[in-house]
């Protein structure tokens, strides 16, 4: 008797394993499902001096896969207090830290701070020269933030590609609320401006590296109407025009492509060349006070360029003096004064 009903159950365990292992994949009991290509797909590793990054390479970062994530603090850049911008507080990327612009610029001419207060700031934020700064914002405050970093000598400055809206297309989740940022009492690394010859801070020194150079070149990445003096720009500054002797390096937005990423380097280099701009000349890019110019410093420098400088007065500085000369004349005009 007992073998028969040991007969019987083994012929029950042959014909329940032939129609599980039968049956459709969709119905296989607790199959694991197969990792998204973002999961799957390790992100590759990206150069020092690589500038403009995707959200990808930035959550490799936070989820340890990176030589920078051992150490790296993400900025998000605007101007204001923490607590009066909604937008922060209602989504940004986990663990990343609002940064005031007011911090990094006086308050006089809008330019850089001093060494001693940007060496304040990098350790307010917990950064040294060896820090990974990822930088982001909804304008070019996020790119002023980065040149500042680079300016001071931190040596690995990544700006997210695309910012915000590229890591929400990226289905990764966002925070809310307020992050705070970790201090460091650890030396920064270096004597605070480590690159000092990023910058031209006044009127003065534009003026010298025009009369001593035949190859330099003042570009204003400023919008159309306000390089043919249409318009100041901006609201506190009465007076329109342009430095006599600058050329157009167009304005931030077309700097940008539809979706807010940044385009392609060699699209830069073509609207510079319709300038006679080349990477033979030395160039200095403004704006008003010294925002929209750090994009295609930042675009130059990760593309390897040393002929780039910021002049970091911008037209602000520049038309408080009467004696500054001034033009207001077409891009085509300006740049005929150099043929």
């Amino acid at each position: 008797m007992k073998k028969k009903l040991l007969s019987i159950f083994l012929c029950f365990l042959m014909v329940a394993a032939f129609i599980f292992g039968c049956a459709p994949k969709s119905e296989e009991p607790n199959k694991p499902e197969a990792p998204s290509s973002t999961e799957s797909n390790s992100v590759e590793t990206v150069a020092k001096t690589k500038v403009f990054v995707s959200a990808d390479w930035v959550k490799s970062v936070i989820d340890g896969k990176q030589p920078e994530s051992k150490d790296y603090v993400i900025i998000e850049a605007a101007w204001g207090l923490v607590n009066d911008n909604k937008s922060y507080l209602e989504a940004h990327i986990p663990g990343a830290v609002h940064l005031n612009t007011d911090d990094i610029e006086e308050p006089t001419y809008w330019n850089i701070r001093t060494g001693d207060e940007i060496g304040k700031v990098m350790s307010n934020y917990g950064i040294t020269k060896d820090t990974t700064v990822i930088v982001y914002g909804a304008d070019s405050g996020a790119t002023r933030v980065a040149f500042v970093c680079l300016w001071a000598g931190v040596e690995n400055v990544k700006v997210i590609d695309g910012g915000l809206d590229a890591w929400k297309n990226a289905g990764y989740a966002t925070n809310e609320g307020i992050e705070n940022p970790k201090t460091t009492t650890s030396d920064f690394g270096v004597t605070i401006p480590a690159h000092p010859e990023y910058v031209l801070a006044m009127p003065e020194d534009v003026t010298a590296e025009m009369e001593k150079n035949d190859t330099f070149r003042l570009v204003s990445i400023r919008s159309l109407d306000e390089f043919n003096g249409k318009t100041s720009g901006y609201s506190y500054i009465e007076k329109a025009g342009e430095p006599k002797g600058a050329v157009w390096g167009h304005d931030e937005a077309d700097y940008r492509n539809e979706d807010g990423t940044f385009i392609d380097f060699d699209k830069a280099v073509a609207m510079w060349n319709e300038q006679g701009l080349t990477a033979d000349n030395e160039l200095a890019f403004y704006c008003g006070t010294g925002w929209r110019a750090t994009i295609p410093w930042l675009m130059a420098y990760e593309n390897g360029w040393k002929n780039i400088k910021l002049y970091d007065g911008g037209w602000f500085v520049w038309q408080m003096d009467p004696n500054n000369p001034v033009q207001a004349i077409t891009p085509e005009e300006a740049a005929a004064q150099y043929k």
